[in-house]
């Protein structure tokens, strides 16, 4: 009875090592990362000036327009030409290799393209002939904790996207699932109502 049992007990732990080697090799990142570049990258994007400055205010409009006419189509590709990443992934990259500096340039890049954002919103619903809400624009008005959980999740996949020596389509995807644009623009229109 026992000699008949360890075989088949070691078969067991012979199909977990190949397993457990088989995820190892799967789920590991380490040799399709280049830290160097993605620390260089991200900190080059953290600069907000010249034409950044234009990108941001015409997609903020275009944004505003599509949340004004309710166009799904229009506000996806606002985030998709929205700079504001980039601030967002420097405080992430900062606070990941404790950067001071780099903190403070993103936090301060960030506060300023959430004035300009803002600024440019609520001068578009001001000006606007449409005042009713529609519902891509009242959508963004309750969030919930699944909001949380899209940017969470969508922030893990885009610091996997930024750290990869080959760039592939995923950040995007990121942009359009963790945009801050349709909020900010949802707050100019709150405020231009005021």
């Amino acid at each position: 009875n026992n000699p008949a049992r360890k075989p088949r007990n070691s078969r067991w732990i012979q199909w977990y090592r190949d397993f457990h080697a088989w995820f190892k090799r799967t789920v590991k990142i380490q040799e399709d990362t280049d830290y160097e570049a993605t620390i260089k990258n991200i900190s080059s994007s953290v600069e907000f000036k010249g034409t950044n400055v234009w990108i941001l205010f015409f997609a903020i409009i275009v944004a505003s327009i599509g949340l004004n006419v309710n166009s799904t189509a229009v506000i996806i590709g606002a985030m998709l030409i929205s700079p504001l990443m980039g601030p967002i992934n420097g405080i992430g990259l900062a606070i990941g290799i404790t950067d001071n500096e780099l903190l403070k340039k993103s936090l301060n890049n960030l506060v300023i393209m959430v004035i300009i954002s803002l600024i440019a919103s609520f001068f578009y619903f001001l000006l606007s002939p449409l005042g009713d809400a529609q519902s891509e624009l009242l959508a963004r008005t309750r969030p919930t904790i699944f909001d949380v959980l899209i940017a969470f999740f969508g922030g893990f996949a885009g610091i996997l996207e930024i750290s990869r020596k080959e760039k592939v389509t995923v950040m995007p995807g990121v942009a359009i699932a963790t945009a801050l644009m349709p909020p900010l623009c949802t707050v100019g229109y709150g405020i231009s109502l005021m």
